[in-house]
């Protein structure tokens, strides 16, 4: 899990109780994935007797890092900032302990706390003195974005961030003892920033440790998905979409990220790899990756419920089982599926399946073909085999007031959505 670490940063921890903090964007009420890296970190840290700090940058949310981005982002204001850090903290709370007793309970902060009453002309003046152009210039973040041949340019507003980060740093040196600050690589730059200002301003010593940013064997982005970022919280990405991801992962994939995302044991882990190695196509990787993370995040129900899911599309389960899925995880199991649109009215009066399924919805081409695969048995009902074609079908068969699942042979469902 690291990239880089200053020198002097292994000593220290091996010293004492180190205080160490990340940094976390508050730009929205959830976090996604690509957060849990660093929120890992702090876990880790915290399972080994330190401190951990998450910072909220609820100040510097409002202009937005340069690192890694190609324009500006939109700033936000104080009441959706709060919101943000309170869903924020309510995650954390998942992976770090705020609230016991114990000397390493981790702390949430926020920039904002320090920056609203700080004017301009002080912040210059204290701070900006102390950093020269050339040294902010120099660094990698910066120099990307300049290089850029595009108008956009760099506005003043993003290349203050390195200083107003590095003041968070020196600020929590002062008032938390901090002594650590991570990050993903592309935060070395202003993480070395921090390191500096403490230094040159109150002859501190502080220390720097990046992880490595996440990517896909594929090149492509880690946790981004068609429809978006993978988040943490059920009402952007259900449990069972959330499950699915992790267990669609590639092999190569699977065996670097279960080393990050879990706690599991360097034997237990070594272990499943060579289980792959073996018989690649019973993917325990993926499956144990997928089962650590869902529970990590969301809890034990959740994740049998998104097993018992993936079941109903791809084995053998029961109409049981499908009356028991919440209508999200039903939309998001069947999501892609041939959809069929049936007005309540007719319905209510009762339909004969085999007009309900040529004529209200042209899931059979026609009754003839219809019939010979009910005498076959190759059409299920909300998982339950059509045995007779004239069965009459009304309101009372649906799943959550609203659907009806119908299964032709093994692999070829549709989906009647009554409105």
């Amino acid at each position: 899990m690291i990239a880089d670490m200053m020198p002097g940063t292994e000593e220290q921890l091996q010293k004492e109780m180190t205080s160490a903090y990340v940094g976390i964007d508050p730009t929205a009420d959830s976090l996604h994935i690509g957060h849990l890296v660093s929120v890992m970190m702090l876990k880790h840290l915290q399972r080994a007797g330190h401190r951990p700090i998450a910072l909220v940058g609820g100040a510097t949310g409002m202009i937005g890092d340069p690192s890694m981005k190609s324009a500006e982002r939109n700033l936000l204001d104080e009441a959706t900032l709060r919101h943000n850090q309170d869903s924020i903290k309510k995650q954390l709370s998942k992976f770090l302990d705020f609230d016991s007793d114990a000397p390493n309970a981790a702390k949430l902060v926020n920039n904002y706390d320090w920056m609203k009453d700080y004017s301009f002309l002080n912040f210059i003046r204290d701070i900006g003195k102390h950093i020269t152009v050339n040294y902010m210039m120099a660094k990698e973040s910066v120099k990307k974005r300049l290089s850029r041949e595009s108008s956009v340019g760099m506005s003043f507003t993003e290349f203050s961030y390195q200083l107003l980060q590095g003041y968070d740093y020196m600020y929590l040196y002062e008032h938390e003892g901090c002594r650590l600050q991570m990050g993903g690589t592309d935060q070395w730059g202003n993480i070395t920033t921090g390191t500096e200002l403490i230094r040159r301003k109150l002859g501190g010593e502080a220390y720097a440790l990046t992880c490595p940013l996440i990517t896909k064997a594929d090149g492509g982005k880690f946790g981004k998905t068609e429809s978006g970022n993978v988040w943490l919280d059920r009402r952007y990405t259900s449990p069972y979409k959330f499950y699915q991801f992790w267990l669609n992962v590639s092999d190569a994939d699977a065996a670097k990220y279960i080393k990050i995302f879990t706690d599991l044991p360097k034997e237990e882990i070594d272990a499943l790899i060579k289980e792959q190695e073996e018989a690649p196509h019973l993917r325990p990787l993926q499956k144990r990756l997928a089962k650590e993370v869902t529970v990590m995040v969301h809890s034990r129900e959740d994740y049998d419920a998104a097993v018992e899911a993936s079941n109903i599309l791809f084995g053998n389960s029961t109409s049981e089982a499908l009356k028991h899925l919440d209508e999200q995880t039903l939309l998001d199991v069947f999501n892609g599926v041939p959809q069929f649109e049936v007005s309540r009215e007719e319905l209510s009066a009762g339909v004969k399946a085999i007009d309900l399924f040529t004529e209200k919805a042209a899931i059979f081409p026609s009754k003839g073909e219809m019939r010979k695969l009910v005498q076959s048995g190759g059409i299920s009902v909300n998982k339950e085999k059509l045995t007779d074609q004239d069965m009459v079908i009304d309101c009372s068969s649906l799943l959550d007031e609203k659907y009806l699942l119908v299964q032709r042979g093994k692999k070829n469902y549709y989906l009647l959505i009554v409105k």
